[in-house]
């Protein structure tokens, strides 16, 4: 069996990583996958393919519609003698269907990655139900949910949860946090790892800092933000002066194998406002660090309130500054959490779970045929 994976993503998330984790699964539970990568020329997802053993293809994408990738698609479905395409993002769909119309594709899978609803415009419910797609992987119940709003055909819908990989974390640390920026021996660090998107909500992770280290004078926590810079940042950056900030809270840019700086941290803060389940969460289980987190998309399937971590609403700083301080203020409760956050990893949210379940349903779309 041939799969070719589009993406056309500029930056490399968790999204990217999981089309990485994915076909390194795939290549080791089965001899007989095959896998193709079609990326945006120039992206940071491209740069990490050159550095692993992926046999990947890029093109450049321009706009909401760029023929260059759709005559890639066609040719890499020709030359490579494609059986099945796997389509990680919305505009790759796009894209996809387009390319149909000039050539007969392979049929379609979809990953569906956010939790995100899917609008009710013409042209959008056409792509999302469009005959050649077989199934749509929805990271989440949530996300399912979500997406039965709009679609037509719900047996189409299956949850996969995508997990980690137990393979990659001996990553070297990048660097040591607390000598990067000369933090005391009494420094507690709150990390977050996420690119600088809308959906990250990154206001409300200044907010939280501001309310703990200026409200609550709590002048011992320092906040490390780890993510690809965007047009966001020049207003983030600004937000940080405006709270006077800038000797406790970081922006580090990105980082490749950003999740190796995990085990420096005292707590995860996620302040998303929209999420499928961030691969940070599972990053997090598995070097047992707590997540404090915002109660979004698919995060309460796999963190429990007070059992496993803390939850708040969106947008709640104060919530989450509660939270936070609760948690630093119960030490005893971490061992705990960090316990049943681990077994839940193993049991249900690793990679190679996930290539599984994935294979089972590419063999459902090729009705059981591999070459």
């Amino acid at each position: 069996m041939k799969v070719l994976h589009l993406s056309t993503v500029k930056s490399r998330g968790g999204g990217e990583n999981h089309i990485e984790n994915l076909c390194l699964e795939l290549a080791e539970i089965s001899s007989e996958v095959s896998n193709v990568i079609l990326c945006r020329k120039g992206s940071l997802f491209e740069k990490s393919l050159k550095k692993g053993n992926f046999n990947y293809y890029s093109s450049a994408v321009s706009g909401s519609f760029d023929f260059r990738y759709i005559q890639k698609i066609i040719q890499l479905s020709k030359n490579e003698k494609i059986d099945l395409i796997h389509i990680h993002d919305p505009k790759a769909l796009s894209l996809a269907v387009v390319a149909d119309h000039f050539f007969a594709l392979p049929p379609f899978i979809f990953s569906k990655k956010t939790s995100f609803p899917i609008r009710p415009r013409r042209q959008t419910l056409l792509k999302y139900n469009y005959p050649k797609i077989k199934h749509i992987l929805c990271v989440s119940e949530e996300t399912k949910r979500v997406s039965l709003e709009t679609l037509k055909d719900h047996d189409r819908l299956e949850v996969i949860y995508h997990g980690t990989s137990l393979k990659n974390k001996d990553q070297i640390c990048p660097f040591w946090i607390r000598r990067e920026y000369t933090l005391p021996e009494t420094a507690k660090i709150i990390g977050n790892i996420g690119n600088h998107i809308a959906a990250k909500d990154l206001k409300t992770f200044i907010r939280t800092a501001d309310f703990l280290v200026n409200k609550k004078k709590q002048k011992h926590l320092y906040f490390l933000q780890v993510g690809n810079f965007s047009e966001l940042t020049p207003a983030l950056k600004a937000l940080v002066q405006e709270c006077n900030l800038q000797n406790h809270l970081f922006f580090t840019g990105f980082i490749p194998d950003a999740s190796a700086l995990i085990p420096q941290f005292d707590i995860m803060l996620i302040s998303s406002e929209s999420e499928g389940v961030p691969q940070v969460i599972y990053e997090s289980f598995y070097y047992e660090v707590p997540v404090v987190s915002t109660r979004v998309g698919g995060i309460p399937e796999v963190i429990n309130d007070k059992i496993n971590g803390l939850l708040s609403a969106a947008y709640d700083f104060k919530g989450l500054g509660e939270n936070l301080l609760f948690l630093l203020e119960n030490p005893q409760l971490i061992p705990n959490f960090a316990k049943i956050s681990r077994e839940r990893l193993f049991k249900s949210f690793t990679s190679q779970i996930m290539a599984v379940k994935t294979l089972e349903a590419y063999k459902n779309a090729l009705n059981g045929r591999l070459h």
